[in-house]
């Protein structure tokens, strides 16, 4: 197991960093402030080998030390106002931890949307870039300032998935409180599980909660869910115990601990993986089977021919989802006509496209590039 790892570190330029509430909060011997100082402190060794960009939580437990919260409230406005007052809080132990390392940090506050919407996704990736060529080190956190239900996250964990495949990232390390990812019979957790290469049915069901409201949310199920993102985007997740961040450097050496998610897919084309994680379907096209077979098995283009069904209102350039006549969801694409040529050019061979739109016209509805299969 350890040449795997080996393996993986050796190919990993770029790392995604993620460290929970909980492995920030003070102890009985050490304050917030000093674990922050030893965190970062194995970061600067990190960033000898790697570019870093650390994903913190902590913002709403910094808040609650602040203002002497002892219990997570549940009231949404009142984490919100805990979150604005831990922020500034957590961020000058950052940035006070890092000057004594010799570099700076730099704070990124994303809610989903930031993500979801085209323009915004590539100024974050492009401002996360211009901050690591710079050898600044770059924190991101959710900005729960604002972020309600429909735009959140749900949890760090995600948001370092999803902060990994924008920047195409070959490792993700998620540091939490437990030791990997363990098997589960009759209720008793066994053994760990070294390696994973594919999230099954079975491994949810062994998936065992281990968030603590008082500081943090999310467990294994979430990091289950942001495994399955890195590994089908062809890259890996290392899920360790933080409760010593000298486990850093032991994860550089690659040694067996924790568990590793390590993907066997060739790594997705950015387009690719701005459908499958970024977007969400404005329209949907029904194909038939022989549409089906071919974009399935063939690795082909949807051409209009193929198509049975239009639904929705949407426009070239806009994601749409591909299904099967029985409903089950195929694909996510690119459209390269609207909504209403495709349906004047259904179940027509490409050859007569150009004369029916009277226009220059593309042979595919949505070409093999600008496509990602569902699962």
């Amino acid at each position: 197991m350890d040449s795997e790892r080996k393996k993986v570190v050796a190919g990993t330029q770029r790392l995604i960093l993620k460290v929970g509430s909980r492995l920030l909060a003070g102890t009985d011997t050490e304050d917030k402030q000093q674990r922050i100082g030893k965190l970062i402190a194995q970061v600067a060794k990190l960033r000898e080998r790697f570019e870093v960009v650390l994903v913190s939580s902590g913002a709403i437990g910094a808040g609650m030390v602040v203002t002497g919260t002892e219990r997570r409230p549940r009231d949404v406005a009142r984490l919100q106002a805990l979150a604005a007052v831990g922020q500034s809080r957590l961020m000058s132990h950052y940035e006070a931890a890092c000057q004594q390392h010799g570099f700076h940090c730099a704070q990124l506050l994303l809610s989903r949307d930031d993500v979801k919407e085209r323009k915004r996704h590539l100024n974050v990736r492009n401002c996360l870039r211009a901050l690591l060529s710079d050898k600044i080190l770059p924190i991101v956190n959710e900005n729960d300032t604002v972020s309600v239900d429909e735009i959140r996250f749900g949890d760090n964990d995600l948001l370092a998935a999803l902060v990994a495949t924008m920047m195409r990232a070959e490792l993700t390390v998620l540091l939490t409180t437990i030791d990997g990812f363990r098997r589960r019979e009759n209720g008793e957790l066994t053994e760990r599980l070294s390696v994973i290469g594919e999230i099954t049915e079975t491994l949810r069901q062994m998936a065992a909660g281990t968030d603590d409201q008082q500081f943090s949310t999310g467990g294994m199920i979430s990091k289950l869910k942001a495994a399955e993102i890195t590994l089908a985007a062809g890259e890996n997740l290392w899920i360790a115990d933080g409760s010593d961040f000298g486990v850093i450097e032991r994860i550089a050496a690659g040694e067996d601990i924790g568990t590793l998610f390590q993907s066997s897919r060739r790594r997705m084309s950015g387009t690719k993986r701005w459908l499958a994680f970024f977007t969400e379907a404005v329209g949907k096209i029904i194909i038939d089977d022989g549409a089906t077979t071919a974009i399935c098995s063939r690795g082909k283009s949807l051409l209009p021919s193929g198509m049975v069904e239009i639904i929705g209102d949407f426009h070239k350039g806009d994601t749409v989802a591909v299904h099967s006549g029985d409903g089950q969801q195929l694909a996510l694409g690119m459209t390269n006509y609207d909504s209403w040529e495709l349906e004047r050019i259904k179940g027509l061979r490409s050859s007569q496209i150009a004369e029916i739109l009277q226009q220059d016209a593309y042979d595919e509805a949505i070409h093999r590039d600008n496509m990602v299969l569902s699962e």
